[in-house]
């Protein structure tokens, strides 16, 4: 490791330890928020302003079940700082790259800007076309049977786990609603309820099974959101799911579980692709209610039309602008790594007899 010379670090949310050595080294580090703008925004007004101050944006906000599902990450990481989001924003070298893009997320990276006093770039989204589709071509098949948009795909991603209510309450969503459905549902890894027929209400699966499929195992979204066939993603709304929902111009039915998702799930809902399934003042969530949101957006042709259309104009933004985003973080880093170069050298220069003591200039006198 001794050996590296990097001209620059680029680190992510849980590595605070790393623009502290890098700076000691006279290296620039920059933060790579791979969340979206809209929560660092809304979580940052809190931190600076107080948690009863007003945030400017009022469809951002958080209901009261949520305040008390806010995960806290424990400050065991090293250097963690007490600064916002540990310090991550405040020691980033002049900048913050942030996955995102101007067109959806404009006025939050704006305000974003303002609160942590650095330039925000956004990186564009950041999503590949297309995955390899020979390996999954039983759900091609089947999804190629169906009309275009008749179809909803329900994906909590790879981190979060549904109990067994919640299951049953999803699936008595998806038998009310009018829609095909591809589910995918995962347990964690070595877990032993792995039989979802053994969860599910008796005789689900065999009236559904000309209209939906579940899927146990890896499923490959990107591609599945991009079928046309595809009219809805029933989604927990994590940042990437967002962000490639978006891409593919396909409308999010939002059912948020934790962390920034209610935040994102309200930023789609406010940017006219989203639409949010009700829940009780406990944040539980009944089939009924599921169902309702699903058919707003397959059954409701004035709701589905404009859910549909808005999803594909801010996708079509989304790539249009992507490019000229990434050639923008690109230029960006480009000059940061130029400044300094030459702040080395001009230091160089000027200062001949400076010693370097445990990463501390000191002065000959």
């Amino acid at each position: 490791m001794n050996c590296l010379k990097p001209d620059m670090l680029i680190y992510d949310f849980f590595q605070p330890w790393a623009p502290k050595l890098a700076l000691s080294q006279g290296i620039p580090s920059v933060y790579f928020a791979t969340s979206g703008a809209t929560p660092f925004s809304f979580f940052h007004h809190l931190f600076a302003n107080g948690t009863s101050s007003t945030f400017p944006y009022q469809a951002i906000y958080l209901l009261d079940y949520e305040k008390e599902i806010r995960a806290r990450i424990l400050a065991n990481i090293k250097d963690a700082d007490k600064n916002f989001a540990f310090g991550n924003f405040k020691m980033s070298s002049d900048i913050v790259l942030v996955k995102s893009c101007r067109g959806v997320e404009g006025k939050y990276i704006d305000y974003l800007s303002i609160l942590c006093k650095k330039q925000i770039v956004p990186t564009g989204p950041l999503v590949n076309d297309y995955e390899e589709e020979e390996i999954h071509s039983d759900i091609m098949e089947w999804l190629s049977g169906k009309d275009e948009y008749s179809t909803v795909y329900i994906s909590f991603g790879s981190e979060y786990f549904l109990s067994e209510t919640q299951i049953e309450q999803i699936a008595k969503g998806l038998e009310l609603c009018s829609a095909n459905f591809v589910w995918v549902i995962r347990f964690p890894l070595g877990e032993k309820r792995n039989n979802i027929e053994d969860i599910l209400t008796f005789g689900f699966l065999q009236r559904v099974k000309e209209r939906g499929i579940i899927v146990q195992k890896w499923a490959p979204q990107k591609m599945i959101l991009s079928h046309p066939s595809i009219g809805g993603f029933v989604s927990h709304c994590g940042w990437s799911s967002i962000t490639e929902s978006l891409y593919f111009g396909v409308p999010v039915i939002a059912l948020p579980m934790k962390l920034d998702q209610p935040i994102n799930a309200r930023l789609a809902a406010e940017a006219g692709f989203g639409v949010e399934v009700e829940r009780g003042d406990n944040g539980h969530f009944v089939g009924e209610e599921i169902a309702k949101a699903i058919d707003k957006v397959f059954i409701d042709k004035y709701s589905g039309e404009s859910l549909r259309f808005k999803a594909r104009e801010l996708s079509g933004k989304m790539k249009k602008t992507g490019q000229q985003e990434a050639e923008e973080v690109a230029d960006q880093l480009s000059r940061l790594c130029v400044k300094y170069k030459q702040q080395k050298l001009t230091s160089n220069i000027f200062l001949p007899q400076a010693i370097k003591t445990n990463s501390v200039i000191e002065f000959e006198v």
